[in-house]
């Protein structure tokens, strides 16, 4: 049974220059699904990054209707315990919601977003085809820089040791040969968002 579990956690306080601040927050994901290159991986985004996601999920799949965000209230407050948490759990439901449609999941700038740092111009320079890197090779880039979870490149070493065996580990891992994630994704025009 393939299972995506997503955490949106700890949310931090980060400053732009002297006068701006803004809250970005810890997206955790472990699947053992076929859809992602990587198995587990730890990511920071803020709230108008999600918006520019779902503006490009929107624009790709034209007859989904996808779920909301946390509405951008202009009294949100963001030394307001209350308000900050909201807002998380807000963004956790629209992931949970996003990670359920298969159609949705073939979108290579999800996976970018979930599993890389790029800015939302790198990300779409790179599905468009702009950069010298691969969408696979983004994210294993991005995780040999993130070392936080060791255990998958154990178990991929098993993998490859134990190349007779059905090992989940060997059977599901994608690498940049097998990009199932930028099938079916199709490059759109950026737009400015701030």
């Amino acid at each position: 049974q393939e299972f995506v579990t997503v955490l949106v956690r700890d949310p931090r306080t980060q400053k732009e220059d002297s006068w701006h601040s803004y809250i970005d927050y810890e997206i955790f994901i472990h699947t053992n699904s076929m859809c992602f290159t990587r198995k587990t991986s730890c990511v920071r985004r803020r709230f108008r990054e999600f918006v520019w996601l779902r503006q490009r999920l929107q624009s790709n799949a034209v007859l989904i209707q996808l779920p909301e965000l946390p509405s951008k209230t202009p009294f949100f407050n963001m030394n307001n315990p209350h308000h900050v948490d909201h807002r998380r759990r807000g963004l956790q439901e629209f992931l949970e919601k996003i990670l359920q449609d298969a159609l949705l999941l073939s979108d290579s700038r999800l996976h970018l977003f979930l599993q890389t740092q790029l800015s939302p111009e790198d990300m779409e320079a790179c599905v468009s085809g702009q950069t010298k890197y691969s969408v696979a090779d983004a994210i294993h880039k991005f995780a040999s820089l993130n070392r936080r979870f060791p255990i998958e490149d154990e178990e991929r070493e098993k993998g490859k040791n134990d190349a007779g065996s059905d090992s989940e580990s060997s059977s599901s891992r994608l690498g940049p040969s097998g990009d199932s994630i930028s099938c079916g994704c199709k490059a759109s025009p950026a737009s400015e968002e701030s």
